[in-house]
């Protein structure tokens, strides 16, 4: 499908999914592999640009976020066309599903291959589904994702990579997203560290989770949000994050500050 990115808006589909017939007209998903080779070549070439000094994160999508925005063309506050199609039309959201699979697997997987060096998936849309629907139409492809990349690095001789899942808002799955075959789970900054913790285990590691907006605070309570936050997650098993990605007005100069005072007081942590 065509997709432009409009300044302000974000990705955009001129011609979104409306009809079941649509998905005739969708590529074959074997050609994700020479249709985004400039992907592959960026991660190298950045992988090379990093020289060690850091680890390179290879992204994707996960199949109901991708799903909602090839059918409401952008960006929505209520996904309502995207579940339109779930209680409408479950057969084809599962072949769309299915089809989207198939793609991200050869795409994460060629990631790896160029240089990728851990792997996330983001549902950014998850909270959009409730329990139900996230268990029927998310959490499936999410685990099939996971199991097929890891299977076809081992089939290609490659060592594994970490895998991070990232599930926006689905707070009400965190159990069994610390059981969908990923080595990671990224939270939003609406779970309680502590709790989800208890909910999650001993043996996930979390990832999360400050407020991005905490990025507009001075430099000074940037620290103290900072600490706070490492003290809740503990020293183990834990990659200190934003709990969401960053907005186009955060200064720069306090998303450094962010990482510094993570570095700092991580150092505190292990010396205690």
């Amino acid at each position: 499908m065509e997709v432009t990115m409009v300044p302000g808006k974000g990705p955009s589909f001129p011609e979104p999914l409306r009809e079941e017939q649509d998905l005739e007209r969708l590529r074959d998903p074997a050609a994700v592999v020479s249709e985004l080779a400039y992907v592959f070549q960026a991660i190298t070439l950045t992988r090379h640009r990093l020289a060690g000094r850091v680890p390179l994160i290879g992204f994707a999508g996960a199949p109901w976020t991708l799903m909602t925005y090839m059918i409401e063309g952008g960006s929505s506050s209520t996904m309502a066309q995207a579940k339109r199609w779930l209680y409408q039309r479950p057969k084809a959201s599962h072949q769309l599903l299915r089809i989207l699979t198939d793609a991200l697997v050869p795409y994460l997987v060629g990631q790896v291959v160029a240089g990728a060096q851990a792997l996330q998936l983001f549902e950014s849309h998850a909270g959009h589904l409730g329990p139900l629907l996230f268990s029927k139409f998310a959490l499936p492809y999410i685990r099939d994702v996971a199991k097929r990349v890891k299977a076809r690095l081992q089939e290609a001789g490659l060592a594994p990579v970490p895998m991070i899942i990232f599930a926006k808002d689905g707070h009400f799955a965190l159990e069994e997203l610390a059981q969908a075959g990923y080595e990671v789970v990224g939270l939003d900054w609406t779970v309680a560290p502590q709790k989800a913790r208890e909910r999650v285990g001993k043996n996930v590691t979390l990832q999360g989770n400050l407020d991005p907006c905490a990025l507009y605070a001075p430099e000074e309570e940037i620290g103290r949000l900072v600490r706070q936050m490492l003290d809740d997650f503990g020293p183990q098993r834990y990659i200190a994050n934003l709990g969401h990605g960053l907005y186009p007005d955060m200064d720069p100069e306090h998303v450094g500050t962010f990482v510094d005072a993570v570095h700092r007081y991580s150092r505190v942590l292990r010396q205690n």
